[in-house]
């Protein structure tokens, strides 16, 4: 493998590395919907179903290197030969994992045995770890053995994990069970209300003939005893069975010891355990019987790698690179992931109190549209009632209720902020819009735009600048989507600051630009909002209504006004705040559709026009931001040249910037933000000060997070934007950058996967949990392959580069469209460079299709219905 950490095995994602225990940061996500795990080569991690219910204690990235809480497998010959499966410094290693499960492989000869630990959470739901543990007999003499698995149980809240952690080990509860341990607290420790604990923790094991236990030490006390830890646990190293004494309120133990086992040279032994959290006693008895033998464990498993590759997938590639196309199936899989595990429940975390964020939930959408839209409806729809009449939004999805599967109600999942702070984020009010079209071009459903749907409602008003006292939860006001929509854009229209753009406010997509609510200006995104307005009037356009109901209020925020005058845009602004802080008339107006559109049009021109003409730098690219004492951010400073990758890439996704901006832009980018050691973009210059007149990030040490890292969610929009603008050979370099610092795994230090960024060392951080997957996707799709909805009929708009041919003359991507399996293969026999082909034919199945343009085919809805639903659809595009 020379220097790889990793390399893959198969063409389903599967990878073997012999060297991943030598590096203490590796984790790997296991889960479904109920219960989410991490693991390590080493077995570190933690099991748990939310912020509140932890099986393993809580783990960060360091935890992993320092923990001594962990899985583990211990083995008992004699005194002088004891072994901890989960590895020695003697032992021989292997990994081997894919779609999601995870196994390690260690050989002691000294002791003589092989260990192979197997770890997945299977796919059926039921909340449960499963660890089998199968031993092998590597010597030439006859070995007998006592083995005991040890799991400590932490069995609360993650709070809790400094917040009162004795107390809260005096209200555990344990039972012991033929087949191990179980542990219920009795309260749900708050001081800000204690709760009786309904959750239930265990963890059970038995032999391969489902034999019971012979001993159980139920308490680390007693497992460990007063002079040993997890590590050096007197129980084993001294072989001392377990008394007869008090085991409640103490720190719970699933040290489970099984019968001495003989084993001749050459046979093995298994044992399985099961590690979970339950809601139900009585489900326990059933867990039990799904997995009381080896073929129930690989019957699950099976089950559980068949659901992930056919995850993985939905969208397939095959580009004549199979290590492209194996990675790409875990990017694939990545927004499943963060669905589950929000942006919390990994060893990386940004904020570690569980759910998502309101700009993660529009962006992992971007996904489930592409894969299955009509099952994505539903989702949308109750989406929108996280906005409020003020156009901001609630931030936090609560899990439980983050599917929506309840009848439609006001706010239904969604709370204000996780930690009771009143801020608002301007840029929150892009995502439904951006991620509504692609639902509306991938369907051509427009009637969506009509459905009725409340506004989010708390004691939060005029985007959090004021509180209602006397707000209670009652009567909520609702309008049609379309309605959300404009509400959001409008109101930021004419939520200015001293230049005419749109506030900052709490921080923008950088959410380290947290430092200029009073006087921060983010021209930034005021492109992308000018984007959303011009879109806002072809929709409207498209639904041929004649006229729009709407809120008799918003009318305010349509009359004519200097729209150079930010006075004005502020006493418009305060007029709707003042008619809709405390509710709204109820009262519905009819607008004449084409001067609506007309109206967002013109505002639209009026936004990029501002921009181009006051923010585009002699030095060849935009200003973004106004800092909290308004002033500009970019451009040269004190000698030192700043510039900002975001403030470069949504001026050319909006098309606010010119064709010759973009082309300066590049130049910049290439100049100043590109890094020629690895190969890719910063996503700002070293400013070489802290502005605490901006945000946080730059408290930051330079080349990490928001400071100057190789952030992947905007490098990825680069890419995007880039191709949307026909500057294809240069997205493509920028997309491939990523890919390569990823599988350079002597610096990325990650297994296959996309990480939210790279530090300036080049190592992966935040591994899985980051919305680049969901763009990745999109860009691969909608853009490089340029496969992708029209309104609803499918349209084929290939970029594909001469590189991408480089190792096939044939390459394709399969993908489902209005429920049809479709395989598009693309014939490039001449590999001739993008530009200088186009389609000469295209044939669906076995029929020709009609050729209009030289560069796209559109095929209409209509004949994608008739295509058969059993089979794959073949659409071969070939390129002359």
């Amino acid at each position: 493998m020379e220097n790889k950490l990793w390399e893959f095995i198969d063409n389903v994602g599967t990878f073997k590395s012999v060297t991943a225990d030598k590096i203490k940061t590796l984790y790997f996500p296991l889960c479904n919907e109920t219960i989410m795990s991490s693991i390590s080569p080493g077995l570190h991690g933690d099991i748990k179903t939310g912020q509140n219910s932890f099986l393993l204690a809580p783990v960060s990235r360091i935890d992993l290197v320092n923990s001594k809480a962990s899985r583990n497998f211990w083995i008992y010959i004699d005194k002088d030969r004891i072994w901890s499966a989960r590895g020695a410094e003697e032992d021989s290693f292997s990994l081997e994992a894919g779609l999601l499960w995870h196994k390690i492989t260690r050989e002691n000869k000294k002791i003589g045995l092989r260990a192979e630990i197997l770890s997945f959470v299977p796919a059926g739901g039921e909340p449960v770890e499963i660890m089998q543990v199968k031993l092998t007999n590597i010597s030439s003499q006859k070995i007998k053995f006592t083995p005991t698995a040890a799991i400590p149980i932490y069995a609360r809240g993650a709070n809790n994990l400094r917040d009162h952690r004795h107390v809260t080990s005096l209200l555990q509860r344990i039972t012991l069970h033929k087949f191990g341990v179980i542990s219920k607290p009795t309260l749900a420790f708050d001081e800000s209300g204690h709760k009786p604990n309904k959750t239930t923790y265990f963890v059970l094991g038995w032999d391969e003939k489902f034999r019971p236990l012979q001993y159980i030490y139920p308490t680390q006390e007693m497992f460990c005893g007063d002079g040993g830890d997890l590590e050096a646990p007197e129980s084993v190293l001294r072989n001392i069975l377990p008394k007869k004494e008090c085991i409640q309120g103490k720190e719970a133990m699933g040290a489970l010891r099984f019968a001495e086992t003989a084993l001749a040279p050459g046979k093995t032994k298994s044992y399985i355990i099961l590690m979970g959290i339950s809601e139900d006693n009585a489900g326990i008895k059933s867990i039990i019987n799904k997995f009381s033998s080896l073929d129930k464990v690989k019957n699950s498993l099976e089950r559980t790698k068949n659901y992930w590759v056919t995850n993985s997938r939905k969208i397939s590639l095959s580009t004549g690179n199979l290590d492209f196309d194996n990675w790409f199936c875990w990017v694939n899989i990545q927004p499943a992931l963060r669905k589950i595990f929000g942006c919390s429940f990994l060893p990386d975390f940004d904020y570690g109190k569980g759910g998502r964020g309101w700009r993660d939930l529009w962006q992992d959408c971007l996904c489930l549209i592409l894969d299955n839209p009509q099952q994505v409806r539903r989702l949308l729809v109750n989406n929108f009632s996280g906005v409020r009449i003020d156009g901001s939004n609630a931030t936090i999805i609560k899990k439980n209720e983050g599917e929506f599967t309840q009848p439609l109600r006001a706010g239904a999942g969604f709370i204000s902020d996780r930690n009771n702070i009143s801020r608002v984020w301007m840029d929150h009010g892009i995502w439904p819009l951006l991620t509504l079209d692609l639902y509306l071009n991938e369907t051509g459903d427009f009637n969506i735009l009509f459905e009725q749907v409340p506004y989010f409602r708390n004691h939060e008003i005029k985007r959090a600048r004021a509180v209602d006292l006397k707000w209670r939860p009652g009567k909520i006001y609702t309008g049609i989507i379309l309605e959300h929509l404009l509400v959001q854009n409008l109101v930021q229209f004419f939520n200015v600051g001293r230049h005419n753009f749109v506030r900052l406010e709490g921080a923008d997509w950088n959410d380290g630009l947290d430092m200029a609510k009073e006087n921060g200006e983010s021209v930034t995104f005021s492109s992308m909002y000018a984007q959303n307005l011009l879109r806002l009037s072809e929709l409207i356009e498209k639904t041929g209504k004649n006229k729009i109901s709407v809120a008799k209020e918003l009318k305010i925020l349509l009359q004519r006004i200097n729209y150079n005058s930010v006075k004005e845009k502020f006493a418009a602004l305060e007029e709707y705040f003042e008619k809709t802080a405390y509710g709204t008339s109820g009262e519905k107006v009819n607008l004449v559709a084409m001067a609506l559109a007309n109206d967002l049009r013109g505002k639209a021109h009026w936004m990029m026009e501002h921009i181009r003409k006051r923010e585009w730098l002699k030095e060849g690219f935009f200003n973004g931001y106004y800092d909290n004492r308004s002033e500009r951010v970019e451009g040269m400073k004190n000698k030192i040249m700043r510039i900002m990758l975001s403030s470069q890439v949504f001026p050319i996704m909006s098309e606010t910037a010119s064709d010759a901006q973009v082309a300066a832009i590049l130049r910049s980018a290439r100049k100043y933000l590109f890094d020629k050691k690895l190969k890719g973009y910063h996503l700002n210059t070293d400013f070489k000060e802290e502005l605490r007149t901006l945000g946080r990030a730059f408290s930051f040490v330079y080349g990490d997070k928001e400071n100057g890292a190789f952030f992947n969610h905007m490098v990825v929009m680069f890419a995007y934007a880039l191709y949307k603008r026909g500057f294809v050979r240069e997205g493509w370099q920028v997309l491939n950058s990523i890919y390569n610092m990823a599988i350079d795994t002597e610096k990325s230090k990650i297994y296959p996967c996309l990480p939210e960024y790279f530090n300036l060392e080049g190592k992966g951080m935040y591994s899985y949990l980051t919305g680049s997957a969901s763009w990745f996707v999109l860009t691969m799709l909608t853009q490089v392959f340029g496969v992708r909805g029209d309104n609803g009929n499918l349209l084929i708009e290939p970029k594909l580069c001469l590189e991408q041919f480089r190792n096939s003359s044939t390459i394709s991507i399969n993908r489902t469209f209005a429920g049809k399996n479709l395989v598009i293969i693309f014939f490039n026999p001449k590999k001739l460079e993008y530009g200088r082909y186009r389609i000469i034919k295209a044939i669906l199945n076995s029929r020709d299709l009609a050729l209009k343009e030289p560069q796209r085919i559109v095929i209409s809805r209509k004949s994608i219905l008739k295509l058969p639903s059993n089979k794959v659809n073949s659409l071969k595009i070939i390129l002359g």
